[in-house]
């Protein structure tokens, strides 16, 4: 009798070893065609976005690997409109939020959804600073400061696209010397390679032919429990800084380095997203929520690092976020309105969503204490970001 329970248990335990097994192959290898994805609007239409902006023509790009990932990208803005993965039981979902058209981007000249930034990301105080003795006034468009390059910084510009394989797109804007006040004409660079690990890579590369200063991000909204989900509050994050950036009431850093620790804004340890966002904490109700740069935990400032991870309990996606950037900026969605409506048709809610935006800090040009955002003629500015996606308590391969 014994024996036999045995015999029963070596086959039940085997069984769901083979499961498990097949459930974790078919997580990582099951794929989609872009032409269901689109039927299922996960992916974008690329009719939709077929016209011309400023004269020059505007695309879907769709980038595809061999895992069950696909993105799609629009060079109006270089804006990252869609991005499938698998879940934990190996279906198709989309995390980031986007719209499903060229004309519902022309609209919205404010959420900057999943766009390339530039050339100054975040906020610059009173849209003023000075470089060589020389005052620099930016056009003030998030009064009273400059927001993310201006009233028509490189989010809302056709950049010129170019494809050599069904995962990489590149990405190229020659900003004027001058454009939104800036000095220097500047050459940007910027490509999106889908890896076959799940993970989207992002490297820029600018220079410039005067000193000119320099904040290159990317503003894509994520919401891992799939688009459209109403809500971010369940989804747990952690971000490896010990220390953020404070602002003022404007969203302008003080100038100050200071320590999360103790406050609502310590995710050095995994943390549900809404469990203290409507804390009465001074730096929350500035921001409406979270909006704020943390300086991140770096061997050496140039390293590529890990700056977060984040994942959620209703889909098992897990996305961890690598940069050599100096710093992120947490954002919680706060002015989300419900008024936009996405691909899936649902609307865009507050707190629907959140941003990592890898960046240096905000306002640097008005804080010595800050890294320097100065880049000279000569020198060639880089940095690479990447967002890797998985499963939640699935060991990498």
């Amino acid at each position: 009798m014994l024996i036999r329970l045995n015999v029963i248990l070596t086959l039940f335990l085997s069984a769901a070893f083979f499961a498990c097994n097949t459930s974790h192959h078919q997580t990582q290898q099951r794929s989609f065609s872009i032409d269901s994805l689109v039927m299922e609007h996960l992916l974008p239409d690329s009719t939709a976005f077929a016209d011309t902006v400023d004269g020059k023509e505007v695309r879907i790009y769709y980038l595809e690997n061999h895992q069950g990932m696909a993105v799609a990208i629009t060079n109006y803005g270089g804006r990252i409109v869609s991005l499938v993965v698998p879940d934990s039981a190996g279906n198709p979902v989309d995390v980031v939020l986007g719209y499903a058209s060229l004309k519902d981007y022309l609209a919205d000249s404010n959420t900057y959804l999943g766009a390339l930034i530039g050339r100054y990301g975040n906020r610059i105080a009173k849209g003023r600073f000075t470089l060589n003795g020389k005052t620099y006034q930016l056009y003030i468009n998030n009064a009273p400061n400059s927001l993310h390059g201006g009233h028509y910084g490189f989010d809302r510009k056709v950049w010129e696209a170019r494809q050599p394989s069904d995962n990489v797109l590149e990405l190229t804007y020659v900003s004027p010397d001058g454009e939104e006040n800036y000095p220097g004409t500047l050459t940007v660079h910027v490509t999106y390679t889908l890896t076959d690990s799940n993970a989207l890579k992002i490297s820029y590369e600018a220079t410039t032919d005067k000193p000119t200063i320099l904040n290159l991000t990317n503003h894509a909204y994520f919401n891992l429990s799939g688009e459209g989900y109403p809500t971010i509050g369940n989804t747990v994050l952690q971000l490896f800084a010990d220390h953020y950036t404070p602002i003022d009431s404007t969203l302008i850093p003080t100038g100050e380095i200071a320590p999360v620790a103790g406050t609502p804004l310590d995710f050095t340890q995994p943390e549900e997203i809404g469990r203290r966002i409507d804390s009465p904490f001074i730096q929350l109700q500035y921001g409406h929520g979270y909006d704020h740069n943390f300086v991140l935990n770096k061997p050496r400032p140039d390293a590529l690092s890990l700056a977060a991870i984040a994942y959620s309990p209703i889909t098992g996606v897990e996305m961890k976020v690598y940069t050599t950037q100096p710093g992120v900026q947490f954002y919680s969605g706060n002015f989300l309105d419900g008024t936009r409506h996405g691909l899936s048709g649902k609307p865009y809610v507050r707190r629907s969503a959140f941003c990592l935006e890898t960046q240096h800090f905000p306002d640097s040009p008005n804080h010595p204490n800050f890294p320097s955002t100065l880049l000279n003629p000569g020198q060639t500015f880089t940095s690479e970001t990447i967002y890797a996606f998985g499963i939640h308590g699935e060991e990498e391969e």
